[in-house]
């Protein structure tokens, strides 16, 4: 990493830019780390690993701690390593040592921390679209948004289990007999004493309005994908 990667978020913390020549040619914030955790924060609370003979090229406790506000900003090993001038095969030999364990954890963490902020990144990808080219004659006349309808469903069922998981359409099927349907069948009439009845007919409801829900999500990614083939016609 050269000192012309570095910005100030006005606080006198230097935050990683975007290394593009034309990062407005981006298409979401992926394109730029984030700034790297301030001094004080806990992540860079642990204890590192001391060397009992420090070499001129030993990854020293500063390096290990600047290593880890590396990594939280950008979420890449190889990004860090390189901004501390380290190898990978010299950090993950430190980080197995005996009394590297906190470093290690540190390093999971900063791993986390990267993981989340990806998932900002999608979640921005999937609600604002990419801006496209239309080409005709050679010549780009115009541009059209493109929604990534697989990664909004993949997001939707993950932030939102109970509405879109996509395991609606198992539970669907079940039917007296099967084993998933009859261990809730005992479950229920163990927990609150409803009569079998009442129990039979809530998983009844239950899987009536999986099934609803199912149906619901199938056309409305139909109705997507009719979209989509339109924009490309278009074209």
């Amino acid at each position: 990493m050269k000192q012309s990667d570095l910005t100030s978020d006005g606080a006198g913390r230097a935050g990683l830019a975007c290394a593009s020549a034309r990062p407005g040619r981006r298409t979401s914030g992926s394109a730029f780390a984030d700034l790297p955790p301030a001094p004080d924060d806990p992540l860079l609370g642990f204890a590192p690993y001391v060397h009992r003979a420090p070499r001129r090229n030993s990854i020293t406790p500063e390096r290990q701690r600047a290593f880890i506000a590396a990594l939280a900003a950008t979420g890449i090993v190889t990004q860090a390593a390189r901004s501390i001038g380290a190898s990978l095969e010299a950090l993950y030999r430190l980080r197995h040592q005996p009394g590297a364990e906190q470093f290690s954890e540190a390093w999971d963490r900063a791993i986390d921390r990267g993981i989340a902020r990806l998932e900002d990144c999608a979640l921005e990808r999937a609600i604002m679209g990419e801006e496209r080219p239309i080409v005709r004659g050679g010549e780009v006349i115009g541009t059209w948004r493109r929604h990534d309808n697989k990664l909004l469903m993949f997001l939707l069922r993950q932030r939102r289990p109970q509405r879109w998981f996509s395991e609606a359409g198992a539970f669907a099927s079940l039917r007296p007999g099967h084993p998933v349907y009859e261990r809730l069948r005992r479950e229920w009439l163990g927990e609150d004493g409803q009569s079998e009845a009442e129990v039979l007919a809530e998983i009844d409801a239950m899987i009536m309005e999986m099934a609803e829900r199912k149906d619901e999500n199938e056309r409305l990614l139909a109705g997507w994908a009719a979209e989509d083939a339109g924009a490309v016609e278009a074209d």
